[in-house]
């Protein structure tokens, strides 16, 4: 038994759909979550930037003594994950995961993957469904604009702005003829009913959220990593901006309020 919490983090507040996924496979575990809000989105800032704003997102949750640590991150989890393997406790990052549930979903072998800048250039989810299967095609697409727009509320399929912006980015990948997409940023999942509504029916949408948060209660578990079963679940929340903004859309993510947010995180 371990009774430390478990660290997840993200460029903002998508990594609160991992969150909610945890909570629903491990309610009685202890978490610390910590959203850059001051410095989203990481997608569109160089390699060498990422990773030093990765490494400084994991040392922050080491600091609270978490027993793992969740990059909520595509972008992360696309440029850092040499830096994860290196922690003190056990890494888990949304491709590896990800990859194996889109593998197991196709059925025409055709994948279309959604991502940041960053995370699209790394080839990364790419790479790690071909490792699986050599002959799987794989459609990738960057959506620049959808971690914007879900900051800020917009994930109405019925709003324009949402419409457009969508229906613009997936016409290729609608016409590349993929039976399964990949939701390659954990803020993607909040724009899954314009996304499925764009793609048509009977294409599968593969939560990475979801399939990271998944393995890494599989891994605690087989490892005997889960808190004592009566211990006291607790949940912090930590951002290095706009905390009022954070504990509105919070409330959109998770599906219930968040309490005791704190912002007084600064790195150099």
């Amino acid at each position: 038994m371990d009774n430390r919490p478990i660290g997840v983090f993200d460029s903002g507040l998508g990594g609160l759909t991992a969150v909610k996924e945890l909570e629903k496979v491990l309610p009685k575990e202890s978490l610390v979550y910590f959203g850059d809000t001051g410095r989203v989105p990481y997608g569109s800032r160089s390699r060498e930037v990422v990773r030093r704003y990765a490494r400084q997102d994991m040392d922050f949750l080491l600091g609270h003594g978490v027993k793992a640590v969740l990059a909520a991150c595509g972008t992360v989890s696309s440029t850092a994950a040499d830096i994860g393997a290196r922690l003190p406790v056990p890494y888990f990052d949304v491709v590896a995961p990800t990859a194996r549930a889109a593998v197991m979903a196709t059925e025409n072998r055709r994948i279309g993957v959604l991502g940041t800048s960053a995370t699209i250039h790394s080839g990364s989810y790419a790479h790690a469904i071909q490792q699986i299967d050599k002959g799987i095609e794989v459609f990738p697409q960057a959506c620049p604009l959808f971690v914007p727009l879900t900051e800020n509320g917009f994930i109405s399929p019925e709003d324009e702005l949402v419409r457009i912006v969508v229906e613009r980015y997936l016409e290729p990948v609608r016409g590349a003829g993929v039976d399964t997409v990949i939701l390659g940023c954990t803020h993607y999942p909040l724009l899954s009913e314009a996304i499925g509504r764009a793609m048509g029916p009977g294409v599968t949408l593969i939560n990475s959220g979801k399939e990271a948060a998944n393995a890494l209660a599989a891994a605690l578990e087989e490892t005997g990593g889960l808190c004592a079963p009566k211990e006291e679940r607790s949940a912090e929340f930590y951002v290095t901006d706009a905390p009022e903004n954070f504990s509105t859309v919070a409330q959109l993510f998770l599906g219930h309020s968040v309490e005791g947010i704190r912002v007084d995180i600064t790195f150099d």
